[in-house]
C-alpha cells in the first residue's frame, strides 16, 4: 500500500511539474498565476490614455492585508491587473464594457528578492497568447519607474474598494 501511495505522489509531482513548465514565464522568472481571475477583486480601474478597462485582483494574503490597511503588504502578496480594450456596448452606447483582452500584469511581494524595486517583482503577459513582455529581466525598470510616484503607498496605485 505504501508503494502505491508513494508512486501516486510521485506521479502527481511530475504532472504538477509538467503543468508548471508549460506556464508562460516573464524574463525575470515570474510565471503567470493561472488562477488570478478567481482571486478577490481589489478594484476596477480605467486608464484613459490606453483606453483600457482594468480589474485588479489579489491573492488571499494581499486582500487580507489591504482590508486591514497593512502597508507595506506582506511577502507572498500577489496582485494581478487584467486589461481589456474599452468598447461601447452595441445596444446601449452610453455603456462601456470590456472588449478585446490586452494583457495581465502581476506584482509579487518579496522584500528580499526584489529589494531593488521596492520589494515588488513585476511581470506582464500580452495578448491572447500571453506572450511575456520584455526582452530580458531589465524590463522591470520600466514597470518600477511608473510606480515610484506612489512609493508612499507601497508602490500601489490602487487601494481596495470600499462597499457598504
Amino acid at each position: 500500500m505504501r508503494k502505491i501511495i508513494l508512486a501516486s505522489l510521485a506521479l502527481l509531482l511530475v504532472a504538477g511539474t509538467i503543468v508548471a513548465a508549460d506556464l508562460p514565464m516573464a524574463p525575470n522568472g515570474i510565471a503567470i498565476y493561472p488562477d488570478y481571475m478567481s482571486w478577490k477583486v481589489v478594484a476596477p480601474s480605467y486608464r484613459g490614455d490606453k483606453g483600457h478597462i482594468r480589474v485588479i485582483t489579489g491573492n488571499d494574503i494581499a486582500v487580507t492585508a489591504l482590508h486591514t490597511g497593512q502597508k507595506p503588504l506582506p511577502d507572498g502578496s500577489v496582485l494581478a491587473k487584467t486589461a481589456w480594450k474599452a468598447e461601447k456596448h452595441p445596444n446601449f452606447p452610453v455603456a462601456t464594457e470590456p472588449g478585446v483582452f490586452v494583457q495581465v500584469e502581476f506584482m509579487v511581494k518579496d522584500a528580499k528578492k526584489y529589494k531593488d524595486t521596492g520589494g515588488w517583482g513585476f511581470a506582464r503577459f500580452v495578448g491572447n497568447e500571453l506572450k511575456p513582455y520584455g526582452k530580458d529581466a531589465g524590463f522591470v525598470a520600466e514597470c518600477f519607474g511608473c510606480h515610484v510616484p506612489v512609493a508612499n503607498n507601497d508602490y500601489l496605485f490602487t487601494n481596495i474598494i470600499k462597499t457598504p
